[in-house]
């Protein structure tokens, strides 16, 4: 076979890989769009649909540390290509379900089947492809991985205004069958076989941990979090497993994952800044649909549209990263997108309930770069003095705790608007008396009697909300300019012998 035949076929199995990868990830976010809809179909409450989502996420968590080991075990490609059909199936179940018992067990099967292929497709195509061509093949996967939730809810909502709810799970059939199709033919076959042993206990720790949190910062603002027993429960869960984690790692012949993974600096530094990061982009990206949909009166379908200027910045992001990432150097290419993110959190802070649409376009815009500028280079300085037997189990890691970091983000950012939305609600209406001859010459007509009462009320919780999103957007601007230090420990490989060209040294 040519060398030409070889990059062919390269690019095929990686377009199988990342077809595959995109269904996944379009997954995390296409349903939440539909679940108004689902409910009616499925006789559940609007609290017993949040399970429709909870149950895929915890499923998730419980299974993204497994897939290192399995995939050591019967091979990376064997086990792709079960989850591809796995996830599909499901997916189609999904589909047909008729009640909410049936798609919540779906969904959890779902989670299951899907939580292995974006770190292996991750840990694949670095393999696949020559070290020289880490920075491009990183931007390709990045770019799937981050623009796809992105897209998520502008496709759940044209799907489910112009046919059914339930092509939001059918619309993963084509997407699987080509993937599997590319994965099968042309991505090359490894055994697995790898005889390390299992350990339990590190494991069921790990996953006390995963899904103790997860559920914690899933319910914990409906619950009043820590005025709850059940919150409480779910906190004690997860400290007890971590704790339990973290001694074995340390004290096991054979932890869970290797000890090795923790002792590269790159690796280290990466995994913190990439779990910080996500925190704050998850939770500003989580933030703005409810923002668009409850204070600005626009559509699902609308606000997913306005939503696009996004993930257009991200792929734009990713195509130039690797360019920039050899003029400017890895970590100039990452603070470069970091105070890009850092301005948009500034302008969004600002937000107010008189603009146009036009802000909330331009905000994403920027952010979606910028988010595409720290992360291409992440990936690649995560793996520059990774061994190779070792990126599986990194891939792995690291994607579990972005994961862990997204929720809690998404938590905390709902939870401080929350409280926010609260303390300035009840400052404005302290400030309002009947009694103040300035009232009848402040308000319009509508607000007369009862019903103007109520309405001025409406009001108040209406601005009260915008302060309460512009506080959380100010707290995420901070946090942003907190994390800056860390991309100062990160330190791109150097030309080693043997290597054609390796990362560039900045």
């Amino acid at each position: 076979m040519s060398a030409t035949d070889n990059v062919a076929v390269r690019v095929i199995a990686t377009g199988g890989l990342m077809l595959a990868t995109l269904m996944v990830t379009i997954d995390m976010t296409i349903a939440n769009v539909a679940l108004p809809h689902m409910q009616g179909s499925l006789s559940g409450s609007q609290e017993q649909m949040t399970w429709v989502l909870t149950s895929y996420i915890v499923a998730t968590a419980i299974m993204t540390p497994l897939s290192g080991w399995l995939s050591m075990k019967i091979g990376r490609k064997r086990l792709f290509l079960i989850s591809v059909v796995s996830f599909v199936a499901m997916s189609v179940l999904c589909g047909v379900a008729t009640s909410l018992p049936e798609m919540v067990l779906f969904r959890l099967l779902q989670g299951f089947a899907g939580a292995s292929m974006m770190p292996i497709s991750q840990a694949t195509l670095l393999d696949l492809w020559p070290r020289r061509l880490t920075a491009q093949v990183m931007a390709v996967w990045s770019a799937v991985v981050m623009a796809a939730p992105i897209l998520g809810p502008t496709l759940g909502g044209f799907l489910t205004e112009h046919f059914s709810w339930r092509w939001v799970f059918y619309v993963n059939v084509p997407l699987g069958v080509v993937g599997f199709a590319g994965v099968w033919f042309f991505l090359p076959k490894d055994e697995g076989g790898s005889q390390r042993p299992f350990d339990v206990l590190g494991f069921a720790a790990l996953v006390m941990f995963a899904v103790g949190l997860q559920l914690l910062v899933d319910r914990g603002h409906g619950q009043d979090w820590f005025e709850s027993r059940e919150i409480w429960t779910y906190a004690i869960v997860a400290v007890c497993g971590l704790y339990v984690f973290v001694m074995q790692t340390l004290t096991s012949e054979h932890p869970f994952f290797p000890r090795e993974l923790f002792r590269d600096r790159n690796f280290s530094s990466c995994l913190v800044f990439g779990v910080l990061l996500s925190g704050v982009l998850f939770g500003s990206i989580a933030m703005l649909p409810v923002f668009m949909q409850n204070l600005m009166g626009y559509s699902a379908l609308h606000s997913g549209w306005v939503s696009v200027p996004r993930g257009v910045g991200s792929v734009l992001a990713f195509c130039v990263a690797p360019w920039m990432g050899q003029r400017l150097g890895l970590r100039r290419t990452m603070l470069v997108g970091a105070l890009m993110n850092i301005v948009a959190l500034w302008f969004m802070g600002h937000f107010d309930l008189a603009m146009t649409e036009a802000p909330i376009k331009s905000t994403g815009f920027l952010q979606g770069f910028g988010q595409g500028l720290m992360f291409n280079p992440m990936s690649v300085i995560t793996f520059a003095t990774m061994p190779a037997r070792l990126r599986t189990d990194a891939a792995v890691f690291s994607g579990m705790m972005r994961n862990l970091g997204g929720s809690i983000g998404i938590a905390l950012a709902s939870a401080y608007q929350i409280r926010q939305s609260a303390a300035a609600h009840e400052s404005m209406a302290a400030r309002i008396a009947p009694s103040d001859p300035m009232i009848p010459w402040a308000l319009p007509p509508i607000f007369d009697g009862r019903d103007g009462l109520a309405g001025l009320n409406g009001e108040i919780t209406r601005q009260a909300s915008m302060i309460g999103y512009d506080a959380a957007f100010g707290w995420m601007f901070f946090a942003s300019i907190a994390i800056l230090p860390l991309i100062l420990l990160m330190r791109p490989a150097r030309r080693r012998p043997g290597d054609i060209v390796e990362v560039h040294a900045e």
